[in-house]
């Protein structure tokens, strides 16, 4: 191809002479022609150039070098007048001189760029001056098209792009590789990975670079699975990989859980002698990692011969992100032992393991540590800081941090202020989050979004419009996460109705609901306990189309735990396993808690052993289960295997070990377990783990004791701590410590029929009727009233309800026909009516009629009737179940060899063989 040398073109326009000024192509030298003949001259040349002091004494010395042949130094003096052009701000000149003058290199684009830029020009005027001499006829080699195509993409030039194309195939260029690369980015870039893909499949002969080029184009365009494609063509192409790309494939195979393709890259690394590159080998322990083979990855760990920082970052946070926080730390302690001094990102990476996998105390510990040490922590210290700050309530220590962003300058960092926003917020300090949200210099969606949700949750509904209205006069339009937060805030304070208006004005602003919208309405539902609107939704979420993911089904299935709908849990356990939410570890520890509720409790275990990463929550869950069954030794062994897993026990840890130790009276191991929360694991006792001690205290028969321990708490007891003193005296018919226990619940609790029915209960039992009616008149002046008392069981999809006092069952006649013959068949076993569960001034035969009339008996009956021969039988009950009706349920086991699992207002009752899980310490 021809080239026409540049300086002729730019000859000043005062120096040229008309009649020759005017030049043809083939007249013109290829190159920049300077004619220093000495060494001399070229010092005194540049020390010309070196005094320039106006554009036009640089144009007078331009012309002189024009005149000149001699080539040496060409290319310092061409970048002094680049230099001076800029300098006087033209551009036009400059961009003349880079694109005619220089011996250019593939580099010095880049340079020549920032250049203009810094001097205040732009990208464009390059490309018009370059415009202007290709329309005069100007041909280019390959390297200035190269450059030019990289000025097109910068500047997302399409069309100058594509007749850059267009030229060269006309005249059949033969193209070098960089110019093939540059135009297959240009074309990735500015109009789509697919059409530079296209591009690349026209091309005859590919090399090792253009290969490089196009797979590194597609991983950057996140089209992983053609990347790898690619690679695999490559290979048969018999062209090498060079290391970059390797480890660029690698990460794809992370990303998308590629495990196989990773493997036969591994097999490639081996093959071709790669393993000692530890880049590489880096990039395959992440790789491994991503793809949940943490063996696999330690294994690459261990066979590498040496270890860079690197290295030993990607091991620490593979082990961290996994939630193996104990063998994280332990490599780092072996790091230190190395003598490998740990970095910024080595910290993070365990700050960051522990606060996703709930380890806030641990988190803490390794800040300190960070500081000790000499580092500062960065944005993303503060982050992953900040969410064990709102995990543990610590809102003193949170403005220490805020104060800390504020003195080094990370306030400008809006992912660090807002999560100082959402910190305020969740610890209920609306007013320093909304000092935040008013003092942020760059506010963003995220920082409104976080704000308007803030409100929602807490119920400030107005300040929420108001802040909604604000951000629309602001031009920032609500998104889809706008709106959820709202919803999800109306459905938490059971204001359904206007939740479903929130939504209605989603579809009108032209936004369709998801599914999180539709699984915070069900979400909240669930909260509040308000199962069937639960249901509801869920149903009219599926009528329109939308798919429900882990999330709506982690929040569906205590809905159907608290109904105990144990055949709705079961189906939505397959819709789990079809979607491949079973491994989801929130969809996990919902299943354990709707198996456990609903009496499958072997269910539960085992979907609990299934599960790869436990969580704190699903540890929790399991134990609680074992509690709510009595099987306080086998949750005791259960915390002692999470101990061992590497996880720390939280608050909630605790409130399962006591109700597991009071529900089977390990009254030793309660006190332990309750002396060790503040002194090993830095855990003060709240009003729940109290109220444990005070129910196992009471249960076990030390009432005295149990009084001491509310005399001694620091807390201030209330209606939990005072009603688990009143049941404990019911069960040992205690006067003295039970009317103590009931004057304060009158007055904390002063519409609770519970606490009424139970010292009615108490009086009767010691035959002081006339203190029973005592009671009664305290009901009647204060307005209280019993609440229905009910039981009910499922069958063939359908619920049947026995209520006290309520509209009889259709079947009573067969129901109470079928109870006479089996308490006949119970009381030649040895059955025996507790008539004293009978709380009103009858004779005892009366009394035994009526214990016939009781709820469970009637629904346990009804089952045993009309369920499957083998199926156990499974009966709720809203209140707890009396001593005679725990006792017959035992007999009918036995009679009719059927289980029973019969769920009471406190706890769960496995009936098998005539004994019960709970070993009557209930």
């Amino acid at each position: 191809m021809e080239k026409l040398v540049s300086f002729h073109h730019f000859n000043p326009p005062f120096l040229q002479n008309p009649s020759t000024s005017k030049l043809h192509r083939t007249q013109a030298s290829n190159s920049l022609a300077l004619g220093i003949t000495s060494p001399l001259s070229k010092i005194k040349f540049l020390e010309e150039l070196g005094g320039m002091g106006s554009l036009i004494s640089v144009k007078v010395l331009h012309a002189r070098m024009i005149k000149m042949s001699n080539k040496e130094n060409a290319d310092a003096i061409g970048e002094s007048l680049i230099k001076f052009y800029l300098e006087f701000g033209d551009f036009r000149s400059a961009a003349m001189v880079f694109l005619l003058g220089l011996s250019r290199n593939y580099l010095m684009w880049r340079s020549f760029l920032d250049e203009v830029r810094s001097f205040g020009g732009s990208p464009r005027e390059i490309l018009q001056v370059f415009g202007e001499l290709h329309h005069l006829g100007v041909l280019f080699d390959s390297k200035v098209l190269t450059i030019i195509l990289k000025l097109c993409t910068v500047v997302n030039d399409l069309c100058l792009g594509v007749e850059i194309h267009a030229c060269l195939i006309k005249r059949g260029f033969d193209m070098d590789v960089h110019l093939k690369c540059a135009l297959i980015n240009f074309y990735g870039i500015c109009w789509g990975i697919e059409t530079a893909n296209q591009v690349f499949d026209e091309m005859p002969e590919r090399k090792e670079v253009l290969w490089n080029e196009i797979i590194t184009l597609n991983l950057k365009n996140e089209k992983w699975m053609k990347a790898l494609e690619l690679f695999q063509s490559m290979q048969f192409s018999f062209v090498k990989v060079n290391d970059s790309v390797i480890m660029k494939v690698l990460q794809a195979c992370g990303k998308v859980g590629a495990l196989r393709e990773g493997k036969q890259m591994h097999a490639y690394v081996l093959r071709y002698g790669l393993e000692t590159n530890l880049s590489v080998c880096n990039s395959l322990i992440t790789m491994y990692s991503r793809n949940d083979k943490l063996e696999l990855a330690r294994r690459v760990f261990d066979s590498m011969k040496d270890h860079n920082l690197s290295s030993w970052n990607s091991i620490i946070s593979s082990y961290a992100a996994y939630g193996c926080l104990n063998d994280a730390c332990n490599l780092f302690h072996e790091m230190e032992l190395v003598n490998m001094k740990p970095d910024i990102v080595t910290w993070n990476c365990l700050l960051s393991g522990h606060s996703l996998h709930g380890s806030y105390e641990g988190a803490m510990s390794i800040l300190r540590r960070m500081q000790m040490t000499g580092f500062r922590p960065n944005s993303s210290s503060i982050a992953s800081v900040l969410q064990g700050v709102i995990e543990l309530g610590l809102l003193k220590f949170g403005k220490e941090i805020h104060g800390f962003v504020i003195r080094n300058g990370l306030n400008d960092d809006v992912y660090v202020v807002t999560s100082l926003l959402d910190m305020y917020l969740k610890n209920d300090r609306l007013r320093n989050g909304e000092t935040v949200f008013h003092t942020m210099k760059n506010r963003n969606i995220f920082s409104w979004n976080t704000l308007i949700s803030g409100y929602s949750f807490k119920g400030h509904f107005e300040d929420a419009k108001k802040l909604l209205s604000c951000m629309l006069e602001e031009g920032i339009k609500p998104d889809l996460v706008t709106w959820n937060g709202l919803i999800s805030g109306y459905s938490i304070w059971g204001r359904n109705k206007e939740a479903l208006a929130v939504i209605d004005r989603m579809k009108s602003s032209g936004l369709r609901p998801n599914v999180v919208s539709w699984t915070a309405l069900i979400s909240g539902c669930a909260r509040n306990e308000n199962y069937r609107d639960a249901l509801k939704f869920f149903i009219q979420m599926q009528e329109e189309g939308i798919k429900p993911n882990w999330a709506t089904l982690s929040s569906l299935l205590p809905v159907c735990a608290g109904l105990s709908l144990l055949r709705k849990g079961e189906e939505i356990h397959c819709l789990s396993l079809r979607n491949g939410f079973v491994q989801d570890v929130f969809v996990a520890t919902a299943l354990i808690d709707i198996y456990s509720k609903a009496g499958k409790f072997r269910c539960a275990c085992e979907v609990f052993r299934k599960i790869e990463k436990k969580t704190l929550a699903s540890w929790n869950c399991m134990i609680m289960g074992y509690a709510i069954y009595g099987f306080g030794k086998e949750a005791i062994s259960l915390f002692h295997e999470m101990r061992d897993s590497g996880l720390n026990p939280d608050s909630i840890t605790f409130t399962a070990l006591l109700s597991a130790c009071k529900n089977s009276g390990l009254v030793n191991e309660g006190w332990k377990f309750y002396d060790s929360m503040s002194r090993d694991y830095n855990i003060n006792p709240t009003i729940e783990h109290c109220s444990c001690m005070v129910d196992l205290l009471g249960r076990a028969g030390y009432l005295d004791e149990a009084w001491d321990f509310i005399q001694t708490m620091v807390i201030k007891p209330d209606a939990t701590i005072w009603g688990a003193l009143l049941a404990s005296c019911r069960t040992h018919k205690n006067l003295e410590f039970a009317e103590i226990a009931a004057k304060h619940l009158f007055k904390l609790e002063p519409y609770n029929s519970v606490n009424y029915v139970l010292m009615m209960n108490l009086y009767a039992m010691s035959n002081r009727w006339k203190d029973v009616e005592h009671v009664k008149n305290l009901m009647s002046k204060a307005g209280v009233k019993t609440g229905p008392v009910w039981s009910w069981i499922q069958i063939d999809q359908k619920i049947h309800s026995f209520s006290a006092g309520g509209k009889p069952h259709q079947d009573s006649g067969e129901i109470y026909f079928e109870l006479y013959q089996l308490v006949s068949e119970m009381k030649k076993l040895g059955y025996v009516s507790d008539t004293s569960c009978v709380h009103q001034n009858i004779d005892e035969v009366e009394k035994e009629k009526m214990l016939l009339s009781h709820t469970e008996k009637l629904a346990i009956t009804y089952g045993l009737m009309k369920q499957k021969s083998g199926v156990p039988i499974r009966v709720i009950k809203n209140t707890r179940v009396c001593n005679d009706c725990h006792e017959a349920a035992k007999y009918m086991s036995l009679v009719r060899s059927r289980e029973i699992l019969l769920r009471d207002g406190l706890r769960f009752h496995h009936i098998k063989e005539g004994k019960c899980t709970c070993n009557d310490c209930w």
